[in-house]
C-alpha cells in the first residue's frame, strides 16, 4: 500500500487550515460527530467528579483497624480522579465545547452512583464498583471513537489504565477488610 498517496500536498494543508480557523484544534479532518464526543465527555467528566466526591467522604470516613492506609488510598484516588476531571474538561473545551459542572445534574449524568457506604468494606466495595463501571464505560467509548479521534481516545485510553490499576488495588484491599 503506498502510504504517500493518502498525504496531502502541502498547499493543501496551509489552505484547509487557514479554513474555519476560528474552529482552533478541530479540523475539516475531524472525523467523530462532535456533538456526541462532547456529550460523552461530558457524562465522563459527570462519572469523574461523583468519584471524587465519593472518595473523598470515604477518605474523611473512613474508621477502624485498617482505615489509615484505606483513608490514605481514598485520598489518593480522588486525587487521581480529579486529575481525570481536569483532562476530560480541558478536552472538552479544546473541541469547542464547555464542561458541565453543573451540581445540580451531576448524579444523573454520571455512570457511576454515589454510594456513602457505612463500613470500610462498604466503602472499598462501593469504589469497587464505581471503578468496573468507569473500565466499562471508558472502554466502550474508545471502541467508539476508534480512529476518528486519536487525540480523545489517547487521553481515554490513558485514563482508562489508572482505573484498571484502581479497580485492582480495591480488589486488594477488599481481600484484606472483613466482609
Amino acid at each position: 500500500m503506498n502510504t504517500e498517496s493518502q498525504l496531502s500536498e502541502v498547499a493543501v494543508l496551509r489552505e484547509r487550515a487557514r479554513k474555519h480557523v476560528e474552529d482552533g484544534a478541530v479540523t475539516a479532518g475531524y472525523d467523530a460527530d462532535r456533538a456526541q464526543v462532547l456529550r460523552l465527555l461530558n457524562e465522563a467528566l459527570a462519572t469523574e467528579l461523583v468519584c471524587v466526591l465519593r472518595y473523598r467522604r470515604h477518605h474523611f470516613m473512613a474508621s477502624g483497624i485498617h482505615s489509615q492506609s484505606v483513608a490514605g488510598e481514598f485520598l489518593t484516588h480522588s486525587e487521581e480522579e480529579q486529575g481525570h476531571a481536569d483532562e476530560l474538561a480541558a478536552r472538552i473545551v479544546q473541541l469547542g465545547g464547555s464542561p458541565d459542572f453543573s451540581p445540580d445534574t451531576l448524579t444523573a449524568r454520571s455512570h457511576a452512583e454515589y454510594v456513602e457506604g457505612g463500613t470500610l468494606a462498604e466503602m472499598i466495595r462501593e469504589n469497587l464498583v464505581a471503578e468496573r463501571i468507569a473500565i466499562d464505560s471508558y472502554r466502550e467509548f474508545i471502541l467508539y471513537l476508534g480512529e476518528q479521534d486519536p487525540t480523545t481516545r489517547r487521553m481515554l485510553e490513558s485514563i482508562l489504565a489508572v482505573e484498571e490499576q484502581h479497580a485492582d488495588e480495591l480488589a486488594d484491599l477488599l481481600q484484606g477488610v472483613a466482609v
